[in-house]
């Protein structure tokens, strides 16, 4: 397993210079309040945002990408496409620590919009990208992974597990690995329990807490999984009526 020592994104903290609506829904979330308060280390190579529904995971990761001047709905600093904004604000008040030296690749991959980041991306003019809804969901986005995602810089994924069968889940952690070895900075907000066993990757759990660096093994979802596979029925007994 071979890393870099690089980073091109230090950390991101809150920008003084605004003033934040702490009343505000997103503010209230307790990861958020933590990035507020205390500012939030990314290191080098892989980190995993982990946790519930309504932890936070994608407010944060969608304002990682606003700070880093990427567009919200996925694609790079130059992309200018949107649907509907849903995105809070939280980007706005947030400023990017970066590493001295060489400028580096930014790029968002969100899942739930990745149609309207196709259709944007083949509307360009001489665009290379025009075969992607040609591909089946899963197949074009890891297919654009592999065009953009590209050597040192820092990228952002929001649930890329959402169009991937077990198989190509697995082809995404290789390229992860891949990623990493190039000198990228990667930081992937997930469920799933298969991604995060990336040997080597940082894991952060969002939830009531706030954000805890936490081991693979130690996490809720992987402990839920193991149990429901062996005892399915514990479950479903549970839940089906």
């Amino acid at each position: 397993m071979k890393t870099s020592a690089g980073r091109p994104t230090r950390r991101v903290e809150r920008d003084l210079a605004t003033e934040v609506d702490r009343d505000a829904w997103w503010a209230r979330i307790p990861a958020v309040a933590a990035v507020l308060e205390h500012g939030l280390n990314l290191p080098a190579g892989v980190t995993f945002l982990v946790g519930e529904n309504g932890s936070g995971k994608s407010t944060l990761i969608e304002a990682l990408a606003a700070a880093h001047g990427v567009n919200p709905e996925g694609g790079s600093r130059g992309a200018r496409h949107s649907t509907r904004a849903t995105e809070s604000p939280l980007g706005d008040h947030l400023r990017v620590v970066r590493s001295p030296g060489r400028a580096a690749n930014a790029y968002f991959l969100r899942a739930e919009t990745t149609h309207g980041l196709f259709t944007y991306l083949e509307s360009l003019p001489g665009s290379p990208d025009g075969d992607l809804h040609d591909r089946s969901h899963g197949e074009g986005f890891l297919e654009l992974l592999a065009r953009k995602f590209r050597g040192y810089g820092f990228y952002l994924m929001d649930e890329p597990e959402a169009p991937l069968s077990f198989t190509s889940t697995l082809g995404l952690l290789g390229r992860l690995d891949v990623l990493r070895s190039q000198g990228a900075q990667v930081v992937v907000a997930t469920h799933s329990p298969l991604l995060t066993a990336l040997p080597g990757a940082t894991v952060l759990e969002l939830g009531d807490h706030g954000i805890r660096r936490v081991r693979w093994s130690e996490l809720s979802v992987v402990a839920h999984w193991r149990r429901f596979l062996d005892h399915p029925e514990t479950y479903l007994d549970a839940t089906l009526s």
